[in-house]
C-alpha cells in the first residue's frame, strides 16, 4: 500500500442542516478560451455551490470536465464515475488523509491530463464520488507545481502560464514570499489578532480553517458558540466552531473581521504545524481581493488589493 497525505477541500453548511445538491456524472462545460500569443490561455471559472474554484480540462481526447483548483491538495484527484466513464487503468490503494481523519481509496492513472496548454500524466490519483467532490475531479499541487495561476476574481477568469518569475503591473499589488512545504506554499511571517501565525494558501476550502494551537492563544478554553457542520470530499461530516477574528496580518495588507472554523486536522500535524498556531487561507478571505496569483516555483504570491467593489465583507488596511 503506497501511502498518500491529502489535504482535501470541504464544503460548508450550517450545523445540522442538508448539504446542497452536488453532480453525481461527469459534466461536460464549455472549451477554455486561448489568446494569441499561445502562452496566457485564461479559463472561464464557475463557482460551485460551496463558492470554491473549477476550471475545464480535458483527459486525452475527451472532455472537457469541471475540475476543482486546490493550492492545498497534494495530489490531483478524479471521481470515480469519471474514472469509470474513461476506462482509466487501475493503481494501487492508498491511505488518503482528510480533515477529518484516514481512509483507504483506490487510485487510477490518469492519462494525457491537459490543463490550460499544458499535458501530462499523473499516476495514482485517488477515486472519490463526485457527489462528495462536488466536480469531475481536483487538480492538486502536483499538477500546478511548475505554473503560475492567476485568479482574477473581477473578471471571473483564471490564467495559467509556466513560471516565469512575472510580477503584476497593478499598483495595488502586494507581493509575499512563501515556503514551501509538501509542495504547499505557506507564510510564515502573518499574524492573527496579533499572535505569529503560519498561513497556508488553500483554494479548496470555502472557509478558512485554524488549528487548535491557534484556538488557544485567541480564546483559550471558552466556548465560542456558533459552529458549523463541514462535508469532506470523501463523504465525512464534523462540527467545527466558528469564530471571527479582528485581524489577519498577510505581508503588507491586514484583513480585518473574519470568519475561522478550528478544527483539530491531521493536516496539521503532516505539515507539522500541529504544535504552533497556523491557518489554512480559504476562499472566504481570497475572494476579497481582485487578483491573486500564486507562483509555485519562484513561491511567490501576489496580492491585488481590491477596488471600490468588494466580492465579500471582508475589510482591508494597508501597513
Amino acid at each position: 500500500m503506497r501511502a498518500l497525505l491529502i489535504l482535501l477541500p470541504m464544503l460548508m453548511t450550517a450545523a445540522g442542516a442538508n448539504a446542497l445538491p452536488l453532480p453525481t456524472a461527469p459534466t461536460a462545460i464549455e472549451p477554455n478560451s486561448e489568446n494569441a500569443s499561445g502562452q496566457t490561455h485564461d479559463l472561464k471559472l464557475a463557482r460551485d455551490a460551496y463558492d470554491r474554484m473549477t476550471v475545464s480540462v480535458r483527459i486525452g481526447d475527451s472532455g472537457p470536465y469541471r475540475f476543482l483548483i486546490d493550492t492545498g491538495a497534494e495530489r490531483t484527484v478524479i471521481s470515480r464515475q469519471l474514472a469509470q466513464q474513461l476506462g482509466l487503468a487501475a493503481g494501487a490503494r492508498a491511505r488518503l488523509h482528510s480533515v477529518a481523519g484516514a481512509s483507504d481509496v483506490a487510485t487510477v492513472d490518469i492519462p494525457a491530463l491537459q490543463v490550460s496548454a499544458r499535458r501530462f500524466d499523473v499516476a495514482g490519483a485517488p477515486t472519490l464520488e463526485s457527489i462528495n467532490i462536488g466536480a469531475d475531479g481536483m487538480l492538486g499541487v502536483d499538477s500546478l507545481a511548475m505554473s503560475q495561476i492567476l485568479f482574477d476574481f473581477r473578471r471571473g477568469v483564471m490564467g495559467i502560464t509556466p513560471s516565469r518569475g512575472a510580477r503584476m503591473d497593478d499598483p495595488d499589488t502586494i507581493v509575499v514570499e512563501a515556503r514551501r512545504r509538501h509542495g504547499r506554499l505557506m507564510f510564515t511571517q502573518a499574524d492573527v489578532d496579533g499572535r505569529g501565525t503560519v498561513v497556508v494558501i488553500d483554494t479548496g476550502s470555502q472557509i478558512t480553517i485554524g488549528n487548535p494551537e491557534l484556538r488557544r492563544r485567541l480564546i483559550g478554553r471558552r466556548p465560542v458558540g456558533e459552529m458549523i457542520q463541514i462535508d469532506t470530499v470523501v463523504g465525512e461530516k464534523i462540527t467545527a466552531e466558528i469564530y471571527s477574528v479582528r485581524t489577519l496580518g498577510l505581508g503588507g495588507v491586514t484583513l480585518k473581521d473574519m470568519k475561522i472554523a478550528f478544527i483539530d486536522s491531521p493536516v496539521f500535524r503532516q505539515l507539522e504545524l500541529d504544535g504552533r498556531p497556523a491557518l489554512l487561507l480559504g476562499m472566504n478571505a481570497l475572494r476579497g481581493f481582485d487578483k491573486v496569483s500564486i507562483d509555485f516555483a519562484t513561491r511567490r504570491v501576489h496580492f491585488v488589493l481590491p477596488g471600490s467593489s468588494m466580492s465579500n465583507h471582508i475589510e482591508f488596511a494597508t501597513n
